[in-house]
């Protein structure tokens, strides 16, 4: 099917109802960039979910990373897109940096290695988080600290997992009739391990590429296979049945299961990685970050992530929370829910 038929077929669809939940941030900014939203029929309905690594981090791991900012010879490391989420309070890393605390950003975590081997006496605490595709990242640096010997630096995990959580917001009832399926994690999971779910709850599942034509491939592949269990794949070029099982027992040496505290939605079981036990030398105290309080309490950043509201629907969205002032996690990220659809003007039908 070429581009113009994708583009009348999805225009054209009168059918039932169909609801599709893409869970990978990177989509939902893709989405966005690419004007999909205004190209398909109104009986089509796209819903942002728990994609945004940033978005999903409880505002107790936020805290304890301000708590070890602030203590003498610490330097907090971290991706950019984490700097600015509100803790428990609407404090954030950026604003204890400008309290005195030293905050590094980098763009991989494999940066930290040269910062500890010209600074041995201060503690490089790494802000670990995400989902399978940044994992295999954090075991590959953790290989490299034991093969160099460096004892300077920790990480501060909030790792998560995709297949859980998809289970859990069917479980719960959230009004989602299919997924886009995330192709970074597929990657490393693989499409075998969605169709668990997709038998369970009869709903397809579609594998997608980030280019405008690759995403209405998968979601015209969602509707035609609409009400029925089963994995389409997509994105052929990189995503295979068995995904990376290298990259997967590398994890597995390094990380085991837990279950993780998502924000704004709470404990999922099983759905986080944790370091093991005879690997807690490099831990920064990731046990127990499982509180989540919001920073205003009118922020609907929770009903977003679960496909219950869209982010224009929250009453604080373009008003009191914007980009420059983020009230919740989904709009300070570029992956976040609420900031792509405020900086793409997106209104979905």
């Amino acid at each position: 099917m070429n581009l113009t038929e994708m583009k009348n077929d999805l225009s054209s669809y009168d059918g039932e109802d169909i609801r599709i939940m893409e869970v990978c941030g990177s989509h939902t900014a893709a989405i966005a960039k690419y004007g999909i939203p205004g190209i398909l029929s109104p009986r089509i309905h796209l819903l942002s979910g728990p994609g945004c690594p940033v978005c999903v981090t409880p505002s107790s791991y936020v805290d304890r990373l301000l708590d070890l900012a602030m203590e003498e010879g610490n330097c907090i490391v971290t991706f950019g897109d984490l700097l600015r989420v509100p803790g428990s309070t609407k404090r954030s890393l950026s604003t204890a940096r400008g309290e005195g605390a030293r905050v590094e950003m980098v763009y991989s975590p494999m940066d930290i290695l040269s910062l500890a081997e010209k600074e041995k006496d201060t503690t490089f605490i790494f802000a670990a988080v995400g989902f399978e595709t940044t994992t295999p990242v954090y075991a590959m640096l953790l290989q490299e600290l034991e093969r160099l010997d460096i004892r300077n630096v920790k990480l501060l995990t909030a790792i998560k997992t995709m297949p859980e959580v998809i289970h859990y917001l069917m479980a719960s009832g959230a009004p989602i009739d299919a997924f886009l399926a995330p192709g970074h994690v597929s990657v490393i999971t693989g499409t075998k391990i969605y169709e668990p779910i997709a038998e369970e709850f009869q709903i397809p599942f579609s594998v997608a590429g980030f280019g405008g034509q690759e995403l209405l491939a998968a979601i015209c592949g969602i509707v035609q296979s609409r009400g029925k269990g089963r994995v389409l794949n997509f994105y052929p070029s990189v995503v295979r049945e068995e995904g990376n099982p290298k990259a997967r027992a590398l994890i597995d040496k390094y990380f085991e299961v837990c279950d993780g505290a998502w924000r704004g939605i709470g404990q999922v079981a099983g759905s986080g990685k944790i370091l093991r036990k005879e690997y807690e030398r490099f831990d920064a105290g990731s046990r127990g970050l499982d509180a989540d309080h919001k920073a205003n309490p009118a922020c609907s950043c929770d009903r977003v992530l679960m496909g219950k509201m869209r982010p224009y629907e929250c009453p604080l969205y373009g008003k009191v929370c914007t980009p420059l002032s983020p009230q919740g996690a989904c709009m300070v990220s570029t992956e976040g829910s609420c900031f792509s659809y405020f900086s793409n003007h997106r209104q979905d039908k």
